[in-house]
């Protein structure tokens, strides 16, 4: 089932958002519109069309071409979400387990799945958005990424056996988005516990958040950020798929990470994190390298990197022993000799 692109996601007081969406959308191909022509297409004023331009340029850091006597034009053109060509791409096993949704604009699309979840959601629903106005991160870092030039989304699990039984499943999901861009011709690498990388920066990220249970059932919530193209400034070094030489289009994207998730997840609730291990393993980046762990209190740790245990625990070498430390408020960077 599928839900359409809608401003579902728009607060009550965002008409000049939503406003900004059609005129976006009314841009789309890349060719100029003038404005007289947005408005007649909409029902609305020029006025208003020149405000959604406005805040086009300036909240959703897009730039617009305007040239007197041929009007608009978007300067890079970029793929809209649509679900109806994402399950289009989906295997049968995953088409029958997620359900697609989309909004415009919302704050977190974990914030609303949460929310969802509470209210009886069901197993397999798939939040997606163009922008997120409040995204994060793990450790409660900010993740924005200008509109278009990625992947947020977010997908409700619910397994059956409780929260101390799903050990390691953060690095089952980047096992996941490995195995579909990989599929596609992306080399990438695993940081330890969450993040994808090329060439040392940060590709995409996840973020789990757990409710239930510890012996079960358990709800998760997954979210993920994948950066498709530029995502305009961020406060650390990031990767995207076209300037690495990999310019995929987001609905194929979406469609391939959706169903490595569905086979990864289905996998997971049967046999735990030990099925990944050493698929996980394969494709770490810092494994036999010297490493400094981090925390949010105490001295960090430095040592060697020697991958992870069955439960996703990271195993560093150090001069008093092999040491073992699980996600939490934990840091781990190549060590710098």
């Amino acid at each position: 089932m599928t839900s359409p692109a809608a401003h579902a996601g728009l607060p009550p007081d965002s008409r000049p958002l939503a406003h900004a969406f059609a005129v976006l959308r009314a841009l789309s191909d890349g060719r100029f519109h003038s404005g007289e022509a947005i408005a007649g297409s909409l029902g609305c004023s020029r006025t208003l069309v020149w405000q959604a331009v406005h805040t086009i340029e300036n909240v959703f850091g897009l730039q617009v071409y305007s040239v007197r006597g041929q009007g608009y034009k978007l300067a890079q053109p970029f793929e809209w979400l649509d679900m109806a060509a994402v399950r289009q791409g989906l295997a049968e096993a995953a088409a029958d387990t997620w359900t697609l949704a989309l909004v415009d604009e919302t704050d977190s699309t974990n914030t609303q799945l949460t929310i969802r979840a509470s209210a009886g959601a069901p197993h397999g629903l798939v939040l997606a958005a163009e922008r997120q106005s409040a995204g994060r991160g793990r450790l409660g870092r900010r993740w924005q990424a200008r509109l278009g030039s990625g992947l947020t989304f977010s997908l409700l699990w619910r397994f059956e056996r409780g929260i101390a039984g799903l050990p390691g499943l953060s690095l089952a999901v980047g096992v996941a988005l490995v195995r579909a861009l990989t599929a596609l011709g992306v080399p990438v690498a695993l940081k330890w516990p969450n993040d994808l990388l090329i060439d040392g920066a940060k590709l995409a990220g996840i973020l789990i958040e757990l409710s239930g249970d510890a012996l079960g059932p358990a709800t998760v919530v997954i979210g993920i950020g994948l950066n498709v193209a530029d995502p305009g400034p961020i406060d650390q070094p990031v990767a995207n798929l076209a300037a690495a030489g990999h310019p995929l289009g987001r609905n194929q994207l979406l469609a391939a990470v959706l169903n490595a998730l569905h086979d990864v997840l289905t996998t997971f609730n049967r046999e735990g994190f030990a099925a990944f291990r050493e698929e996980w393993t394969a494709h770490a980046a810092f494994v036999g390298e010297p490493v400094r762990v981090s925390f949010s209190h105490g001295q960090p740790v430095e040592g060697i990197a020697r991958g992870v245990d069955d439960n996703g625990a990271l195993l560093v070498e150090t001069p008093e022993g092999l040491r073992t430390f699980h996600v939490g408020e934990v840091s781990l960077r190549r060590r710098r000799t």
